[in-house]
């Protein structure tokens, strides 16, 4: 089988066009082409009067030989790549069970790798089963009642189940690592549709029962969940040499377990353990992060300026928008994570403060697209200290923001025309604003840093001149967006364990190796094999 790529057809084409296509790219007959698959599709809307679809087909033909042939330097045509996944080992007999720390989506398949390959891993999250953890999550949204041990962020599913459950990233890895994640979940529930579309998502809804798809599957080939339980403190012996292990966790619960290999996939806002894990010497360094708002606009206004008369048309379905804007000051504001048809969340996991995201469901179906609108800092600049100086920074600001939102959890909001006059915000105008318990109009300057501040307003008629309406004066600000990824790296080594403490092996986002549902996962995947590694010897290409 062969794999043609950046093959490109507009947007109305009819069926038939595109084995015509591949015929005529190829230089065969209509006869000649046995069989054709779509691998991949993608739009291109640079020219929103022209909008193509672009697509790689894997297709059989009945000389694979002489086409090869005939296109041998031509890297748009080449044997279809092996995605299936290979187990790097098997568990060897009475082997001592790993322990995943955190059930997100990198702690979600470092444990379904390890009961695939017979480990029968304990994973240990401090939250709840994801349908509690749900009705917790909306315990805020609804009524402002937060669990700060069940909330957006803490609980089965991770940070991700509420977000717009986007499944994609730029990694590169060679061994198709992102295909097994998708893979699974399309085996847990996921539309098929994720294994061909260029830029993926799911959604909340969907992502729960996969979610609990997936548990059963671990649960079923040995794996063992056990909620409620966050870890308190490690046990770490050092030989005469210095070295250390871990050798086993306390948990808050005042259980102890045994422990030789443990998997780290706790999430960006494990602030408790970041500390706690400071305290014990694991070896962490500052990360850059970025700090801003949620921009919220109709998600019609989006879909007109990115697709022009082709808004709405289903194929293309609602539209996204990346942009990036470096300013005078040197700060670069960016949008991120953007959620066409969504809505803005309250994603706290803290009492006395307010943080902001996004999420949305898979049909992208509410009014408006909403996005992060942050700023890049860095702890050489931003924040001194000790390693954990950018949790302090982070609570600050969401502190303020909780102030002005009204001390109730409610998030403070500000128009954009208010925002750029430089004047508070004291009603809101035709943007109605989707963040649930609720906004309070005011000056968002208040409980952003003055360098955010001077950039955004740099960088909002620059984005305005690239997505129409994005400078619009009712444009709805919310927040604050704090948490566009962890703060802090718990660097480990090529072996995947923490440079200081055997045993131990920080993944995905809460290590700082990972942004996102995908990599995540994939992370959780080498993580996996990483532990397989170090218990059985094996080498992993």
């Amino acid at each position: 089988m062969l794999r043609l790529t950046e093959l490109t057809l507009p947007l109305h084409h009819p069926p038939e066009a595109l084995p015509a296509t591949i015929c005529k790219r190829l230089r065969i007959t209509p006869r000649e082409l046995v069989r054709h698959v779509v691998a991949r599709r993608a739009h291109d809307a640079r020219d929103n009067t022209n909008i193509q679809l672009v697509y790689s087909v894997d297709v059989n033909v009945k000389d694979e030989g002489a086409v090869l042939a005939r296109f041998r330097k031509d890297r748009n045509v080449q044997p279809t790549p092996n995605t299936s996944y290979k187990f790097v080992a098997q568990a060897p007999a009475g082997v001592r069970r790993p322990v995943v720390v955190g059930a997100g989506p990198c702690g979600l398949f470092a444990g379904l790798i390890l009961a695939q390959m017979g480990f029968r891993p304990i994973i240990l999250d401090r939250g709840k089963v994801v349908r509690e953890r749900t009705k917790d999550t909306w315990g805020l949204w609804r009524r402002g009642v937060l669990d700060p041990e069940s909330n957006a962020q803490f609980g089965e599913g991770g940070a991700g189940t509420f977000s717009d459950g986007k499944l994609y990233s730029r990694i590169k890895d060679g061994r198709h690592l992102d295909r097994k994640v998708l893979t699974e979940f399309v085996r847990a529930g996921a539309p098929p549709e994720i294994l061909t579309e260029a830029h993926p998502h799911i959604g909340t809804f969907r992502l729960v029962t996969m979610v609990e798809s997936l548990r059963k599957t671990i649960e079923g080939l040995g794996g063992e969940y056990r909620f409620g339980r966050r870890v308190d403190g490690l046990d770490i012996s050092t030989d005469s040499n210095g070295a250390r292990h871990v050798r086993g966790l306390h948990l808050h619960t005042g259980e102890y377990l045994e422990a030789d290999q443990v998997v780290l996939a706790i999430g960006h806002s494990a602030r408790d353990t970041f500390e706690m894990l400071h305290a014990a010497g694991v070896h962490v360094e500052p990360k850059p992060f970025s700090i801003g708002v949620r921009m919220e606009h109709p998600q019609s206004w989006v879909d007109k300026s990115r697709f022009g008369v082709d808004a709405g048309n289903p194929i293309l379905g609602a539209a996204e928008y990346h942009l990036s804007h470096h300013c005078r000051n040197g700060r670069t504001v960016y949008s991120f994570c953007m959620c066409p048809g969504g809505t803005v969340v309250a994603a706290t996991s803290e009492e006395g403060r307010v943080a902001t995201n996004g999420m949305s469901q898979y049909s992208r179906e509410e009014r408006n697209a909403n996005s992060g609108f942050v700023v890049g800092i860095d702890p050489a600049r931003d924040y001194f200290g000790d390693p954990l100086a950018g949790i302090a920074f982070q609570r600050h600001w969401e502190s303020l923001a909780f102030v002005a939102g009204g001390s109730s959890y409610h998030a403070p909001a500000q128009r954009v025309g208010d925002f750029l006059a430089g004047r508070p915000s004291t009603t809101l105008g035709s943007v109605v604003p989707s963040y649930r318990p609720g906004v309070k109009p005011t000056d968002l300057a208040r409980c952003l840093p003055d360098y955010a501040v001077e950039a955004m307003r740099e960088a909002i008629p620059v984005f305005g001149r690239q997505i129409a309406g994005y400078d619009h004066p009712d444009v709805v600000m919310t927040g604050v967006e704090t948490r566009t990824s962890s703060p802090v790296r718990f660097t480990r080594g090529d072996d995947f364990q923490s440079l200081n403490t055997g045993g131990l092996f920080p993944a995905g986002e809460g290590a700082g190796y990972a942004g996102g549902i995908l990599s995540a996962a994939v992370d959780g995947i080498k993580v996996a094999e990483a532990v397989a590694q170090s218990v059985a010897g094996c080498a992993i290409t």
